[in-house]
């Protein structure tokens, strides 16, 4: 294949989880239907460094107006959120003559704290079920997926902001150099975005494959995104660290032309430890199957053996990461009868491939589950928290990843 960014031809293998569906394609089992699996094979490219999905389904297919994906359900995410308007209100002196865009609003979980202060914001959805969500909380809402196109239509009819954000979307676009054009497009001149994504330095050295599924058609670096966005008129001037998602990068950006903003030695300093890591190696990208393969053969090991002992098993959490282990290690609902989730539009259905329900928590209370197997690591603290019940009956927390842990 060719590589989605530059059109170098790719051929260096990062891991292959076999053909799955949809990671966020919940079954309905009153309306069962055929399901498409597509081919899960991550490849690298080893010219400009983007690790990407082999085989891309169609937007469509991955993103559709049921989209059950609603971010407002983890407290902590919210808080995360919250922290962020909180500080940049500030660092970027926004005010009520300044205008907000977020790409990828969702559920308008972020930009109803940026209305909470009186800042003029507006939203980017495409999914109905998430947008209607946002929409209800008073969040203006354009109904398309961002593009360069939307980005020039916004900016003819006045609509350039002072702020863009795009959380957790960038390895979504399967065009990266189409959705930074655009972002650069619907800058002010003085203007700055901000772009948040699990650091893929995080995902190859902790072993967190489950984060890999067909709508990440990208796992992003900064060596990747500081390169791209030179050529594309925009200048990073500022990297931060989060905890979030296993590892995250929030980089901060304005346009190479107009923006004034000195770049911050923070900048050099994370190029320096990926290069350091040996991100433009070979070398680097070996192992991951081998390590993947592990983990999936000690979760079915013990499941097996727990379930031939007698022991009640449960999980917690139908989030996309949970489908492309379940999927890869082929659990099906035989080793793991439920999983618990709090979003109510997931309640009901079932995980697509393993075909596991999905029921919400009272289900957890009356079965009382000798285990219950965590699915969102990224959450384990927010979550044995919210369950710290299951104790009063001697049940115990099980993680997969990055090695099997029971807590």
């Amino acid at each position: 294949m060719r590589c989605r960014s530059c059109k170098a031809k790719v051929t260096l293998s990062l891991i292959d989880l076999g053909a799955c569906p949809p990671s966020n394609a919940y079954v309905d089992p009153c309306r069962r239907t055929r399901e498409v699996t597509y081919p899960l094979r991550i490849l690298v490219c080893e010219s400009c460094w983007l690790v990407q999905v082999a085989e891309v389904p169609k937007n469509s297919c991955l993103f559709p107006d049921d989209y059950a994906y609603f971010s407002s359900y983890s407290t902590s995410w919210l808080e995360h959120a919250r922290r962020y308007v909180v500080g940049t209100i500030p660092k970027l002196k926004l005010t009520n003559s300044s205008l907000v865009a977020e790409i990828a609003s969702n559920d308008g979980y972020l930009l109803q704290y940026f209305l909470e202060r009186d800042i003029p914001c507006y939203g980017i959805e495409p999914t109905r079920s998430t947008r209607y969500a946002a929409q209800r909380k008073g969040i203006d809402t354009i109904p398309e997926f961002f593009d360069l196109e939307l980005a020039k239509k916004l900016a003819r009819s006045g609509r350039q902001a002072d702020l863009v954000i795009a959380n957790n979307v960038l390895a979504h676009v399967p065009d990266i150099d189409n959705f930074l054009r655009g972002v650069e497009i619907l800058l002010k001149p003085d203007g700055v975005a901000t772009i948040e994504f699990p650091q893929l330095l995080n995902l190859v050295q902790k072993n967190q494959f489950d984060t890999i599924y067909h709508e990440h058609y990208s796992y992003l670096s900064l060596i990747f995104l500081n390169e791209i966005c030179q050529r594309l008129g925009l200048n990073i001037f500022n990297v931060e660290k989060l905890k979030t998602h296993g590892g995250s990068l929030r980089l901060y950006l304005q346009r190479a032309s107009t923006g004034n903003i000195l770049q911050s030695k923070s900048v050099e300093r994370l190029l320096k430890q990926e290069e350091e890591a040996g991100m433009r190696t070979r070398e680097f990208y070996s192992g991951m199957q081998d390590k993947a393969e592990t983990v999936a053969t000690a979760l079915l090991d013990f499941l097996n053996c727990e379930r031939d002992n007698g022991a009640r098993i449960g999980g917690y959490g139908a989030a996309a990461k949970a489908n492309t282990l379940l999927n890869f290690a082929g659990i099906k609902a035989d080793l793991l009868p439920y999983i618990v989730d709090q979003n109510p539009a997931k309640q009901g259905l079932l995980m697509p491939g393993s075909h596991i329900p999905i029921v919400e928590e009272q289900y957890l209370r009356e079965q009382e589950p000798n285990y219950v197997l965590l699915l969102p690591w990224n959450l384990r603290d927010e979550i044995m928290e919210t369950l710290s019940y299951i104790r009063g009956w001697g049940g115990r927390f099980v993680i997969a990843l990055p090695q099997l842990q029971i807590l």
